[in-house]
């Protein structure tokens, strides 16, 4: 290579670190610190990337060994804290992609299935070791919960409780999963359940752990329900619903709720309204997702649904994270052969960043209970 590329090299890479360095600067995060939240360079390359790639080549770096940090969930509660996000760049990259999102319908019938194919079809086998006993993928409710499974139980109960479940009543749960809530809601409530997902691999599992339950599984896009139901819920979903799909996606729930029926949607929430998610999360980990803001929705929902309560437990996200983490890391010895060191440095990023995330309350997760039209007398709010 002729001498001049590389001293136009070596110079980007120098005017690069000094970028990264001003932009951390009073974040109380150091290069090559010795406290937990402070970043270890590996290799120099680690600021081009950032400069070049912002949140993409931030994790990506980190997918490849370029830096790393004794505690990533305290790096991203520490950048966060400090309010960083709002001093982003963007690149002409992200730029695009935000462009595309806010003309087409990123989110449309034919990518539903995408992000079941990519993430929820990644292996039954890395959920059941990470999640809890009943395979819960949400955040959980730790008031007085000591360990995951009891927390999420928890959370569980708090969903059927908000929605006064009855024995008999027929339940639409959007966006299943393995069918937890359908098998908590069924053996201790009494109610049947039909859950829709896009996920072959849930639906596979899920028919097993619900054997001998009224609850039904069906591989179908929410868009194509059309039945009546005493109750709907949805548990992290949404997110993969998209902004040009938020008023048909209440449109459906507000036709299938029976006129004295509840709906409950639990969901991750922003601060702000974007039409994007992290370019990183998008690639690896959840493709088309996005995360709706109260505004977002409440424009969504308007004169469709009456709001009869709304609850704020974001915070409860952080350690459902870490102790998904746990698991997943006791676990990888057994998991190493078919997933492989790549994905591990993926699947920590992931995990720990989120973590982080909420620790710092950026992300919030909200829980609504709509009505039809209202509740004749009001509604009780339960916590």
């Amino acid at each position: 290579m002729p001498l001049y590329f590389i001293y136009i090299g070596y110079q980007y890479m120098s005017k690069a670190k000094k970028v990264i360095e001003s932009f951390i600067e009073g974040t109380d995060i150091k290069i090559d610190g010795k406290r937990p939240w402070d970043i270890q360079v590996k290799d120099e390359k680690f600021y081009s990337r950032v400069v070049k790639d912002g949140d993409l080549g931030l994790g990506e770096s980190y997918m490849e060994g370029l830096w790393d940090t004794k505690e990533l969930d305290s790096f991203f509660t520490q950048l966060l804290r400090a309010g960083l996000q709002h001093r982003y760049h963007y690149n002409l990259s992200l730029l695009f992609y935000i462009a595309l999102s806010k003309v087409f319908n990123i989110q449309s019938k034919r990518r539903a299935f995408d992000v079941g194919e990519k993430h929820y079809d990644s292996g039954n086998d890395l959920f059941q070791a990470m999640l809890d006993q009943r395979m819960n993928y949400s955040c959980a409710y730790w008031k007085d919960g000591d360990t995951l499974d009891e927390a999420q139980e928890r959370k569980l109960d708090l969903i059927c409780k908000k929605l006064q479940l009855e024995p008999g009543m027929r339940v639409l749960d959007i966006g299943c999963g393995w069918g937890s809530f359908g098998k908590y809601a069924a053996q201790k409530y009494g109610v049947e359940t039909i859950g829709v997902t896009i996920s072959r691999k849930q639906i596979e599992l899920g028919e097993k752990l619900t054997e001998g339950l009224p609850v039904e599984f069906r591989l179908m896009d929410y868009r194509d329900l059309n039945e009546k139901f005493d109750r709907i819920v949805s548990v992290g979903m949404i997110e993969h619903v998209g902004h040009k799909n938020f008023k048909t996606y209440f449109e459906i729930a507000a036709n299938c709720l029976n006129d004295e029926g509840l709906f409950l949607l639990h969901t991750i929430g922003s601060l702000k309204s974007y039409t994007t998610t992290s370019p990183w999360l998008n690639k690896y980990i959840f493709p088309n997702g996005m995360i709706p803001s109260l505004n977002q929705l409440s424009k969504a929902f308007e004169n469709k649904l009456v709001v009869e309560d709304l609850h704020n437990i974001g915070i409860h996200y952080d350690r459902t994270l870490m102790a998904w983490y746990e698991n997943f890391n006791a676990a990888w010895p057994s998991l190493k052969k078919q997933y492989g060191d790549d994905f591990y440095r993926m699947w920590k990023y992931y995990l720990l960043s989120c973590a982080g995330i909420f620790r710092s309350r950026y992300m919030q997760v909200w829980q609504i209970v709509f009505s039809k039209y209202g509740l004749r007398g009001g509604y009780t709010s339960i916590r």
